[in-house]
């Protein structure tokens, strides 16, 4: 016995099976649920139950309140139909959402960005070409099963500048991490991983004429540049602010790139932020938390979009404050919170 999951205010409808999570059910249909972590652990899929009936499943407090769940919200990346169910989600894609696909890849170049980020340069096979919108990511799969994200740090239109489709990835040095310590110390070039997407609904949304607000902590800007390079190709021409922040400012680590694009792109704005610069930084920026850096600048966001990715605290901190003091619209705040294993992980 399968149910119906039906999706407002699209009208989209698609089945899930009795231990399917709706999320799951949902991304295996091409119905473009919002989503980040796939664990109970972000709370970016959290959508409001207007009828039926959900089983939850493991996820934490910070995902998903008991007062939320009071309320009728519920996580669909967790959450199972044990009848047919109606949910109210904004953020649905249109139909014909990119097939996700399981591929080889093979890495084609390494290079620190900074001590702790390295970029990865991916080549894919050419005759199975990655479909995906500059925002989303993609996910290795590991020897054990285990599986880590990372947003691709390109544009979709660069994929075959090169002669061969390339992805780029910055990925952060996590110490301890089973990846990324693979990453820093062992990986080399010419080695095959196995990847599958595209994931995600962090995308710009096109058709808006509205300003934005782009907002980045750490490498949460790997997407964010993805959306630069879409917008510079598409000539879209709306303005934009990017706020990236860091506790050093050796980690905005792409900072004489994005200064670059805005010298080519007239209606971009810039904005690096710095939480803890030392002395010998000789920081003359804007300091403190880059959530906040917008606040200052914008004490209305009412007619903005807003695409914020990076650590949790930093998204979650957005979202609330945009909505509450600055009136910004619940369903034009877009995220993407990179959450680590040990977030997961934490209570």
């Amino acid at each position: 016995m399968t149910y119906t999951i039906t999706v407002q205010p699209s009208g989209r409808s698609y089945e899930a099976e009795p231990n399917e999570t709706l999320l799951t059910a949902g991304i295996r249909q091409g119905i473009g649920l919002p989503y980040g972590c796939k664990d109970g652990a972000c709370g970016s899929c959290k959508c409001k139950k207007i009828s039926g009936t959900v089983t939850m499943g493991p996820h934490q407090d910070k995902a998903l309140s008991e007062a939320e769940a009071a309320e009728g919200y519920v996580l669909t990346c967790c959450g199972t139909a044990t009848s047919d169910v109606v949910l109210e989600s904004r953020q649905v894609t249109h139909a014909g959402a990119f097939p996700i696909k399981k591929m080889p890849a093979r890495v084609a170049q390494l290079e620190r960005l900074s001590h702790d980020v390295m970029h990865v340069k991916l080549q894919l096979p050419a005759n199975d070409t990655l479909q995906y919108h500059a925002g989303q990511y993609i996910e290795f799969t590991l020897r054990d099963g285990a599986r880590r994200s990372y947003s691709m740090a390109n544009a979709p239109h660069t994929l075959v500048e090169s002669g061969s489709p390339m992805v780029d990835l910055h990925i952060r040095h996590m110490p301890g991490g089973k990846f990324t310590d693979h990453v820093f110390s062992a990986m080399k070039e010419k080695e095959i991983l196995r990847v599958e997407g595209p994931y995600g609904s962090f995308y710009l949304r096109d058709e808006s004429p509205k300003p934005i607000i782009l907002l980045a902590s750490g490498t949460g800007f790997a997407p964010i540049k993805a959306i630069i390079e879409h917008m510079q190709f598409m000539g879209i021409t709306r303005p934009t602010t990017l706020y990236w922040g860091g506790r050093r400012p050796h980690d905005v680590y792409m900072d004489a790139w994005i200064k670059a694009r805005a010298t080519e792109m007239p209606h971009l704005r810039y904005v690096p932020v710095i939480s803890d610069a030392l002395p010998e930084d000789h920081w003359r920026g804007r300091t403190g938390f880059v959530h906040r850096a917008v606040l200052e600048d914008f004490a209305d966001l009412s007619g903005h979009q807003v695409y914020a990715c990076g650590a949790p605290i930093v998204v979650n901190s957005a979202r609330a404050d945009y909505i509450s003091q600055a009136a910004l619209p619940e369903e034009e705040f877009y995220a993407d919170a990179f959450t680590t294993e040990a977030d997961k992980s934490s209570p």
